[in-house]
């Protein structure tokens, strides 16, 4: 399946019915990472879960364990070398990249248009910390 550059983010969610439409929440951590915002007008793509029946209750048994079903794993891990374009700044005063599906990447001391290397220091369910190595790579 081939993956649009424009793709902004990607979950799993129930399609439910409400009145006379159906419904696909988008969760909260797609609006708090800044991928998605309300108001605007997005493409939706559903993709049918063609898992296997063993796979299916696998995922079953996780999701009633656990209480809900399993999150996406953020793109990047602590100690990886990234380089990014830094696209905004954050409310704190620190540069903002994005990554794949619109994951937040913060970078201390970085301007809007830089473009660094940087090494992932901490990683959050929707947001990681880089630490500029090299500037304008």
């Amino acid at each position: 399946m081939e993956i649009s550059d424009k793709l902004l983010c990607l979950f799993s969610a129930d399609v439910t019915i409400e009145d006379d439409k159906y419904v696909v929440e988008v969760p909260r951590r797609e609006i708090e990472t800044g991928s998605v915002e309300p108001g605007e007008t997005y493409r939706v793509a559903l993709i049918s879960d063609d898992s296997d029946s063993s796979s299916q209750d696998e995922s079953s048994s996780q999701s009633t364990s656990s209480g809900a079903p399993s999150e996406p794993q953020p793109p990047v891990e602590e100690g990886e070398i990234r380089y990014v374009e830094v696209e905004d700044i954050g409310k704190q005063g620190d540069g903002i990249a994005r990554v794949e599906r619109g994951y937040v990447i913060i970078v201390p001391d970085a301007e809007i248009g830089e473009r660094v290397k940087v090494e992932i220091t901490e990683v959050k369910s929707n947001f990681a910390v880089g630490e500029i190595i090299e500037e304008d790579f």
